[in-house]
């Protein structure tokens, strides 16, 4: 590598279980650049920004810091030498104050060991401020939207002097105006000659925010340059090894007999007089912007939260739903869009957490059978193109895209005719997006009922017969696949257009 380059990381080896991760894996980041490491999951990203962050070493290669060549052996030392990793899952703690995230680790004490409470306070504010915000230092995380959240993780990175952030799909749980806030920021550090590495798969805000681009695919590099140099499309083939078309799919089979029927469904505060009806082969897609609903609506026909009226007919019978059990009874199932908090169990195995939500299906006379619940996992780990080397790990080890494959192998094997995923393919990358996509249409095909709820409009277009638009806990609109678009269903979101008479 030559130039005047902040970080060299050159040809990196690393295997686990003597399985190559990263084959010869080289990474250069300048001076006040946002730099794009893409790549499908599993193609060693992570991996190689754990290198950087000390959490563990390489194989073989060497990484200069500023020209200096460097030895990465824990993350304190990555984090003295200037680097500041935020990870997709917010390190912040929601019980504790602003300030007291800010030190966690480096409280500020005097001669009697007594916290330097105002002081630490008056050094938090200085610097969010210079972000261009401002947030009571002594404010409860818990009480922040997620944006801010995020803008902690990066003051910390601040305060510990950092010039290189790592950035691990940052926008995932925002909303839009938080993105927008959160790029105004990176522009700002990007001025004061910080550099970012900006991991992500959602290409539009690649071109819209970043300088240069790094791609990934089983664990080499295949691809390098400025972003304005390429295209979407070409940067999609060298992540995925092929073409990725962005049509619709089709789909245009029958739909069966009524499975879902809601009426009047309304929570205060949350959702009012909702009414729609799904059928066997059928998907619907549900959509709008942040605080839409959606999400509350359908805990609450999974039995999440109790409604205050309305009623619910599967397969045409009225069935009370108080608790997520009374709902798997009545044939629906749920995949939650914080896999995190509500979809895996960190600490069992990634066969457990497939096997979890029906283990009837792997028992006999009260014992589980390892053999029978391997080889389901190997069937959907075929079928979803599951990347991991060891099972037997536990699920925290995956990247999150392929933590999300193994919650929708669980869901597939408990197997109910009606099944709802909200947002199935955050944090997953663009050729895994197509299998899933794919996998949603047999499924349809095959006869289930499917409900899909996603921010993301493209996502609802491709693969669903109907969309209904939500905004402030109603929907504002029923549209039949062919006859919506992007611009019309953001009129109905934002609640500039409603057609009450197509709703029912």
């Amino acid at each position: 590598m030559s130039g005047n380059y902040v970080l060299e990381m050159e040809n990196i080896d690393k295997s686990f279980n003597r399985v190559p991760v990263l084959k010869q894996a080289s990474l250069c980041l300048e001076e006040g650049e946002i730099h794009a490491l893409l790549g499908e999951n599993g193609a060693g990203k992570s991996t190689l920004m754990n290198i950087l962050g000390g959490i563990f070493p390489a194989d073989k290669g060497t990484i200069k810091v500023n020209g200096k060549q460097v030895e990465m052996t824990d993350p304190r030392t990555s984090q003295q030498l200037g680097i500041s990793f935020i990870h997709q899952e917010l390190n912040v703690v929601a019980d504790l104050k602003v300030y007291e995230n800010m030190f966690l680790g480096r409280e500020r004490r005097n001669r009697l060991g007594l916290l330097k409470v105002e002081e630490m306070c008056r050094k938090t504010s200085e610097v969010i401020a210079g972000l261009g915000v401002e947030i009571d230092p002594k404010a409860y995380v818990r009480q922040l939207d997620a944006s801010y959240k995020q803008l902690i993780e990066i003051a910390k990175a601040l305060l510990q002097d950092s010039k290189i952030i790592i950035m691990d799909e940052p926008t995932t749980a925002l909303t839009e105006h938080e993105v927008h806030r959160l790029f105004t920021l990176m522009k700002n550090l990007k001025a004061a000659n910080v550099s970012i590495i900006y991991i992500s798969h959602k290409l539009k805000e690649i071109q819209e925010i970043c300088d240069r681009y790094t791609v990934l695919r089983d664990g080499k590099i295949v691809g390098s340059g400025r972003v304005a140099d390429q295209n979407v499309t070409a940067i999609t083939k060298m992540m995925v090894g092929k073409s990725v078309s962005e049509e619709r799919f089709v789909h245009n089979h029958a739909a069966g007999r009524e499975m879902l029927h809601v009426t009047g469904l309304t929570s205060a505060g949350r959702f009012r007089d909702i009414n729609f009806t799904l059928h066997a082969g059928e998907i619907l897609g549900f959509t709008g912007l942040a605080g839409d609903g959606r999400t509350e609506l359908f805990e609450s026909i999974f039995g999440f939260n109790k409604t205050s009226s309305g009623s619910i007919e599967v397969e045409g019978r009225s069935v009370p739903i108080n608790h997520p059990k009374q709902a798997l009874q009545a044939g629906i199932g749920f995949v939650p869009k914080d896999r995190k908090e509500n979809a895996i169990i960190k600490d069992l195995s990634v066969y457990h957490n497939m096997s979890i939500s029906a283990l009837s299906h792997f028992e006999r006379m009260g014992f589980l059978q390892p053999n029978q619940e391997k080889s389901r996992f190997h069937h959907f780990k075929e079928a979803l193109n599951i990347k991991v080397h060891d099972p037997k790990v536990t699920i925290d080890k995956l990247s999150g895209g392929n933590q999300q494959k193994v919650v929708l192998a669980k869901w597939l094997e408990v197997d109910t005719p009606i099944l709802v995923f909200d947002n199935p393919t955050q944090g997953i990358d663009i050729g895994a997006k197509r299998e899933i996509y794919q996998l949603i249409v047999q499924l349809a095909e095959q006869g289930k009922a499917i409900i899909i709820l996603s921010s993301e409009v493209p996502e609802i277009l491709k693969v669903c017969h109907t969309i209904h638009v939500m905004y402030q806990g109603e929907i504002t609109a029923k549209l039949k696949r062919d006859q919506a678009n992007e611009d019309e269903i953001m009129k109905y979101a934002t609640g500039s257009k409603r057609e009450v008479e197509h709703i029912g």
